[in-house]
């Protein structure tokens, strides 16, 4: 990647790091067996703890609301550089990038009326981590205040990609999978192993063994969203 990527003038600080390890532009890189082993360490070592800072984080800012789970996906919501006034906040940038790919300012503003924003639920109502091998219903009340759409989707704790399973689905839409849910009835989302009889379509297949977590999307957020007078529930565990 450094021999093929254009240089870019603010990461020159990280290249200083990369060429003291001997990986430079136009260099061949020959690590021998102790620096084979070293970096396989640290690539671990580092591993864990980006999984700590994005899955088990302390940080009060990341609260959404003292009487719920819900946490907010992105630790900033001034930019989509992560920078303050002072400082660019590197432990909110790992959070973010841990879990997903890409910013932009609408993402993470958090006024009504335009962009997204996106919840990260992680744990069910008794504050335990949400288990694949266990079955949840979550509980939105409508109408949702999305001045546009929303959204449930299901990720794989291990990789933070989409859930893959032999349900070959892991959305569940208010525009797609739930447009004949009642617009004025609290929307029940199920998700486990097996499907509720009868909810096959309010319903995301989950992973035995496995961990799992959801970013809840509103598009076109509307103040209900941010005053606290809207909530959703908990992810309430049924077996």
């Amino acid at each position: 990647m450094i021999d093929v990527e254009p240089e870019v003038p603010e990461y020159k600080f990280a290249y200083g790091d990369l060429a003291i390890l001997g990986i430079q532009k136009g260099k061949e890189f020959k690590p021998d067996d102790r620096m084979k082993e070293i970096l396989v360490h640290a690539a671990i070592l580092a591993n864990g703890q980006m999984r700590v800072q994005s899955l088990a984080d302390r940080r009060p800012d990341r609260i959404v609301w003292p009487d719920r789970k819900w946490e907010w996906a992105a630790l900033r919501s001034e930019n989509a550089d992560f920078a303050t006034p002072n400082y660019i906040d590197l432990d909110a940038r790992e959070k973010w990038f841990y879990q997903a790919i890409a910013t932009s300012p609408a993402m993470f503003r958090r006024q009504a009326g335009s962009g997204s924003l996106y919840w990260l639920g992680l744990h069910d109502a008794s504050g335990a981590y949400l288990d694949g091998g266990k079955s949840y219903k979550l509980t939105v009340p409508q109408p949702v205040p999305a001045g546009l759409f929303w959204s449930v989707t299901v990720y794989d704790a291990e990789t933070r990609s989409q859930i893959a399973t032999e349900q070959g689905k892991a959305a569940l839409r208010s525009m797609f999978e739930l447009k004949d849910v009642p617009a004025k009835a609290p929307a029940e989302l199920y998700f486990g192993p097996k499907a509720p009889a009868g909810k096959e379509n309010q319903w995301i297949q989950t992973i035995p063994g496995k961990g799992w977590f959801v970013y809840m999307r509103i598009y076109g957020p509307e103040k209900a969203a941010f005053d606290g007078s809207w909530k959703p529930g908990d992810f309430e565990k049924s077996n």
